[in-house]
């Protein structure tokens, strides 16, 4: 019996140790696997490869520039030689990982019938609209009309043009060097109508170095699908001052224009307000010497904070807001001005901060005190405000007057206030900007799932992080033929993308998301050129 209840033990131990065995090799073999998928980090795969070689793409950014020579403008020995083409290319000297180069595509020819007889009118003003008659130019491109060197075209002590449109007039010369000495100045004239080293740098400003460029570079507004424009009236004395301004009709005759001829760059709303007993928070100082207050250059960044609490707008918004203040200082600080770094009253009375907006201060004619009691009523030129207003509009969105070359005659803006030229030249700054930043997005969100392993990236994601955009923009732009318009037709292939936000997608590939909905929605305002 002993011996038989011993061999039912050890059997009892076999079956113990085989149940152990067994339940070890089923969590092993299926817990295991069970475990490692619940827990892994799902990544969808990723082109890492297409992404770091974002950092070689090659810019060349090509301006057709047509040279029409009429009779007499150079040797006839030069003019046999008409038709030809020359290529001027030169890189923008820029420190940056993406090499921008600059072609420029001359394409000399004679003067039709027409345009012989637009050039030989009165003024430049009566040829340019007759050469603006037949057909518009294509996007991008330049004109330049080269006239006989006695020409009465031009004033005697002037040697170029440039118009609001698209085109120059430039003096000829009787020399055998003719097209050598008219190619440098055609140069000088299409620099300053285009792209320059201080506009690409400009919108490259976030991506260079600080000790490249001053904090001045930074002005203009960054690129979005929409700005918001608010024009406030600062009253903070409404006991002495009744003010009345006209700014309806203000915006309707003088920003509205302005805004439809920038209507490529996004879109605008604007509203306006007044603001009763808001202070600039600054205390002007009085000068005994003019019996005025003024307020000090050094002290004009801490006037910003103050005024903005009460304005309110930019807190609600999804677009950058532009605000544009006009302040009726108290009577008890009247006259006030804005003096400059040198101490000297500011012509305007009135300064930017970039990429906020601006303030002008609308001091009351002191004669209106004498003529009637308190409150006075006080009626704003409108005129001489929006003439500031303006002005500072087009430097926080990067438009500033052109370095002109030597006895150049410029024409100005148009009623628009924006020359056709200029806007085209703003195009293709937002267009490098919004490249760039793209570009960036995608390396720094390689960068960071490298570092960080526990990062879950989605298939939806994956989708979204392609190079495939980026990669036909560079290959049209690298390409000999490129153009402008090829440039607007690379951008507008982002459109047949899908790029809605969807749930569960890290910060990175959202940034990229709303990052390429801005390129897409830059190139849908571009008018392709023929």
């Amino acid at each position: 019996m002993a011996a038989a209840g011993a061999a039912a033990t050890d059997l009892e131990v076999v079956r113990g140790k085989r149940a152990a065995l067994f339940f070890a090799a089923v969590a092993i073999v299926l817990g295991l696997p069970l475990w490692w998928k619940t827990t892994e980090t799902y990544r969808a795969p990723l082109p890492y490869s297409q992404i770091s070689g974002l950092n070689a793409l090659q810019l060349r950014l090509m301006v057709p520039v047509t040279v029409v020579f009429t009779r007499d403008s150079v040797p006839l020995d030069d003019q046999e030689k008409l038709p030809f083409t020359v290529v001027h290319e030169r890189e923008i000297p820029l420190k940056y990982k993406m090499k921008i180069k600059c072609r420029f595509q001359k394409a000399y020819r004679r003067a039709l019938d027409h345009e012989e007889e637009a050039l030989s009118l009165g003024s430049v003003q009566e040829a340019e609209t007759m050469l603006a008659e037949p057909q518009e130019q294509a996007e991008g491109s330049l004109t330049v009309y080269v006239i006989s060197e006695h020409s009465p075209l031009l004033p005697q002590d002037m040697m170029s043009y440039i118009g609001p449109k698209r085109t120059a007039v430039m003096r000829g010369i009787m020399h055998r060097e003719a097209f050598n000495i008219i190619g440098r100045r055609i140069i000088q004239v299409a620099q300053a109508m285009s792209l320059t080293e201080d506009v690409l740098a400009a919108a490259l400003a976030d991506h260079l170095p600080e000790d490249k460029w001053s904090s001045d570079k930074r002005r203009p507004l960054k690129s979005s699908l929409g700005y918001e424009i608010t024009f406030s009236l600062l009253n903070p004395d409404p006991k002495s001052h009744d003010v009345h301004w006209d700014i309806e009709g203000a915006v309707r005759r003088y920003v509205q224009p302005f805004l439809n001829a920038l209507s490529a760059a996004g879109n605008f709303s604007v509203d306006s307000q007044i603001l009763y007993y808001a202070m600039l928070g600054v205390n002007p100082r009085f000068d005994p010497a003019s019996s005025s207050y003024y307020l000090a250059s050094h002290s004009l960044p801490h006037v910003i904070n103050p005024v903005e609490s009460r304005l309110g707008s930019s807190a609600a918004s999804l677009y950058p807001v532009l605000n544009f203040l006009l302040y009726v200082p108290e009577l008890a600080h009247s006259p006030l001005y804005i003096q400059d770094k040198d101490g000297a009253p500011v012509a305007t009375n009135a300064f930017h901060s970039p990429r906020w907006g601006g303030i002008m201060v609308y001091n009351v004619d002191p004669k209106a005190y004498n003529a009637s009691k308190l409150p006075v009523r006080v009626e704003v030129d409108m005129v001489r405000v929006m003439e500031v207003f303006l002005a500072q509009l087009r430097l926080l969105f990067g438009i500033a007057q052109p370095q002109l070359p030597p006895k150049c005659l410029f024409s100005g803006p148009k009623s628009e206030g924006l020359m056709t030229w200029e806007l085209d030249r703003l195009l293709w700054a937002r267009s490098v900007e919004n490249l760039a930043t793209a570009t960036t997005t995608l390396t720094s969100l390689a960068q960071l799932l490298g570092k960080i392993s526990n990062i879950v990236i989605k298939d939806d994601v994956a989708s979204e992080t392609t190079c495939a955009p980026l990669r036909r923009i560079s290959t049209r732009l690298t390409s000999s033929g490129s153009r402008f318009g090829t440039w607007i037709q690379a951008l507008s292939s982002l459109k047949s993308r899908s790029l809605q936000p969807r749930s569960g997608c890290p910060s990175t590939g959202g940034t990229w998301t709303q990052m390429l909905g801005v390129l897409s929605a830059t190139s849908s305002r571009l008018p392709s050129s023929a």
